[in-house]
């Protein structure tokens, strides 16, 4: 028997190398001359399918124009896109708010945003109006298909010839897509996303409903948009009431507002105006007869002299309404008349007042600058007084300026120590002496200790080193711990601004509002509910419907226990009839509150409240320069004083929680008694001196005998007698109870 070696592993390497080489050489040229042999078959097919002659030319020209249709397509889908995305949002509701302000009685006191009415419909405005727009603006509007080619060409013409832009090239429907999506920007791509915008509202809305938004949100100079409101604006008349004359001087305004304003330039207002009635006879819409008048008799615009109006409040009312329509309390509505508790007399008297004393005292004190706030315990604002002159400085400081309190933040360190040791009384001895918190100790304002005292004292003579040794206390021996819980009490009362935390805090080293400490100081006049400041009682759409109302959408929220309420009321109390804060005291009504002075007499503070009203007012500088020792207790105390004196005239005093209001009311009739005697018997009864409540009755009284008055035929759609209407009990209602009646005595 043979015996076979066996094969080494590199030779069956190379073997298998072999193998695989042999079969792709194989491979490659079975699969060449099958791809041969499919090539000469699909040639001999395609013979006869070639074609010669004007039909291959055909053939071409179309596959070329499928080529260039396609890449087209492709790219105006590309330039489409970004001018469809600007539709995503409610492209049918302006971002901005276009709002007119009411005061608490429901007069107009000022608008803010744009000055705007789409209440119309397309219907009630003048057909002169309409055909004076679509003469000058767009002659083929109810033709094309949102481009005009042919008006486009025609205004080229026309401009050409004319030497300058005589008419629009660009069709009410690429306006009305300019001003809803895009920006004035003059641009390639603005233009184009104009187009396809133009035509994406052609296809969603109807032609009727792209003119009324164009007639509603073109703007017309003088801070107006859309035809009613500039109507209101130039001419002082509803839109329905225009004139040929002032139809066309409002139509000539579409394409250069701010050059054409008649009360900027009327004479450029006139001549543009008379171009227009030209364009009306030229496309037909009116006769050379029909214009003549207008031409003889121009539109003359009303005198727009500034009136005098509550700007600082104004201002801030507006940011506060930005901020509801942010939350979406107004749902889509851009168009608003909000109702405001702006008290416009006591506004004016506070801005007086403020005035008065800076002018008499303000060299004297080296003081320039105050600002005060008046608002109801809820929040309601009455009057902001931002500054001494709102035309040389719209800087708010009572809404916006960050100033330190000093003592007047002493309150939410004695608040937050009442709610976190329940044992705590205004009785419970203190002692006021050295304490130190690293490097720092504070001082009291005479440089020196008391020693014992009762915590009421304390805050009535408002010692410095009370407050830091609270903080200790509060944190259980950790400084910080107890500063950060008075931190959350003072934000949870309603500061809003963060607080910058310092050993110095509990004294007032951080900064806050005016408006802030007002409101936070409510909480004790209200009982312990948070006071948000507010402006908006009642917000109307452009129809007259109620769409937000506070009463109803922001209900209250309890913040400090009523224990620690009347502790502290009863504390604050005696800061005005036995602390720094005598000035503040009115005659015959519980007033409590805190003064506040900074180091180097850089600010000083008074913050107060009654059972109807709460106060802040602040005196100081703009560049922080220091006062001349003008502390809290002074003019800060007296301002306060001589503005809530005016604003309780009137109203029934409701008492403080936890503040003895009888002892009030007996000085209040002895005051009264000897005031009587000393006028006489002819003098004790004046206009003014009745109370509110008695304003109703005799109020309620003249409603009887107007209604008496009436005609018999009309008795099925008046009151019933011994009724006054129907109940309102929105915070509108507060406004009419409180507003003071004119009452004539014999």
């Amino acid at each position: 028997m043979s015996q076979h070696s066996p094969i080494s592993f590199p030779t069956r390497i190379k073997r298998a190398a072999l193998w695989l080489d042999a079969w792709l050489n194989s491979f490659l040229f079975q699969s060449k001359r099958g791809l041969g042999s499919a090539y000469e078959s699909y040639s001999e097919k395609m013979k006869c399918l070639r074609f010669r002659g004007p039909i291959r030319v055909i053939l071409d020209l179309t596959s070329e124009a499928t080529t260039l249709g396609t890449a087209g397509a492709v790219v105006m889908l590309a330039l489409a896109l970004p001018a469809f995305r600007e539709t995503e949002d409610d492209w049918l509701k302006t971002q901005d708010l276009a709002v007119t302000f009411l005061d608490r009685y429901g007069q107009e006191v000022g608008r803010r945003g744009l000055h705007l009415d789409d209440s119309y419909k397309l219907e009630d405005f003048p057909d002169h109006m309409i055909k004076a727009a679509l003469a000058t603006e767009d002659r083929r509007f109810y033709e094309h298909w949102g481009i005009d080619p042919i008006g486009t060409f025609r205004a080229l013409v026309v401009n050409a010839q004319g030497g300058g832009v005589m008419q629009g090239g660009s069709s009410i429907t690429q306006q009305l897509a300019k001003n809803l999506f895009l920006t004035n920007e003059r641009s390639l791509e603005r233009k184009i996303k104009e187009a396809f915008l133009a035509i994406w509202l052609e296809y969603h809305l109807t032609k009727d409903e792209i003119l009324k938004l164009y007639l509603d949100r073109a703007y017309m100079g003088g801070g107006t948009h859309g035809v009613v409101a500039a109507a209101d604006y130039y001419f002082g008349k509803p839109a329905k009431d225009l004139t040929l004359a002032e139809s066309a001087m409002l139509a000539g305004l579409f394409k250069a507002p701010t050059k054409y304003a008649p009360h900027v330039n009327l004479p450029a207002a006139r001549a543009r105006a008379n171009q227009v009635l030209v364009n009306m006879v030229d496309s037909g819409f009116a006769t050379e007869g029909q214009i003549q008048t207008a031409r003889r008799n121009p539109a003359t615009p009303v005198n727009r002299t500034r009136e005098t109006t509550p700007d600082f409040y104004l201002d801030w009312a507006y940011d506060q309404v930005k901020r509801l329509a942010a939350d979406k309390k107004f749902g889509t509505e851009r168009v608003l008349t909000v109702k405001t508790p702006l008290d416009t007399a006591l506004q004016r008297h506070s801005e007086q007042a403020l005035e008065d004393i800076l002018r008499q005292h303000g060299r004297q004190y080296r003081a320039g600058q105050g600002a005060l706030v008046v608002m109801d315990v809820d929040g309601a604002v009455r009057t902001i007084v931002g500054g001494r002159d709102y035309g040389q400085s719209q800087f708010n400081r009572a809404t916006g300026g960050l100033r330190q309190p000093g003592s007047s933040f002493k309150p939410f360190v004695y608040a937050a120590a009442l709610t976190t040791n329940p044992k705590l009384k205004p009785s419970s001895i203190v002692v006021d002496r050295p304490v130190c918190l690293g490097n720092w100790c504070p001082q009291n304002y005479g440089r020196s200790f008391s020693g014992s005292m009762p915590l009421v004292s304390a805050l009535a003579r408002s010692i410095n080193s009370i407050p830091v040794i609270m903080s200790l206390e509060i944190g259980k021996g950790n400084a910080k711990a107890g500063r950060a819980i008075i931190v959350d009490t003072a934000k949870r009362m309603g500061l809003t601004h963060p607080l910058t935390d310092s050993s110095s805090l509990p004294i007032g080293a951080a900064e806050v509002t005016v408006i802030d400490m007002a409101a936070s100081y409510a909480v004790f006049a209200n009982g312990g509910k948070r006071a948000d400041p507010y402006a908006a009682w009642e917000v109307r759409n452009s129809a007259g419907d109620i769409i937000y109302r506070h009463d109803r959408d922001t209900p209250p929220k309890q913040v400090l226990e009523t224990r620690v309420v009347n502790d502290m009321n009863f504390m604050l109390n005696k800061v005005t009839t036995e602390g720094t804060g005598k000035r503040a005291a009115l005659e015959g009504i519980p007033v409590a509150g805190k003064t506040g002075t900074t180091n180097g007499y850089k600010d000083a503070w008074f913050v107060g409240y009654t059972g109807n009203l709460v106060a802040g007012v602040w005196f100081g500088n703009d560049d922080s320069k220091p006062m001349n020792n003008m502390t809290g207790g002074t003019l800060p105390a007296q301002t306060w004083h001589d503005i809530m004196a005016a604003a309780h005239q009137n109203l029934e005093i409701r008492p403080i929680p936890g503040v003895d209001s009888n002892a009030y009311a007996r000085v209040a009739s002895a005051g009264k008694l000897a005031a009587d005697q000393a006028q006489g018997p002819n003098q004790a009864f004046l206009a003014g001196t009745l109370s509110r409540k008695s304003y109703e009755v005799l109020g309620n009284i003249g409603s009887l005998f107007k209604a008496a008055e009436r005609p018999l035929s009309a008795s099925s759609s008046t009151a019933q007698p011994g009724t006054t209407g129907s109940v309102d009990t929105s915070g509108a209602d507060r406004a009419r109870q409180d507003r003071p009646r004119q009452v004539a005595m014999p």
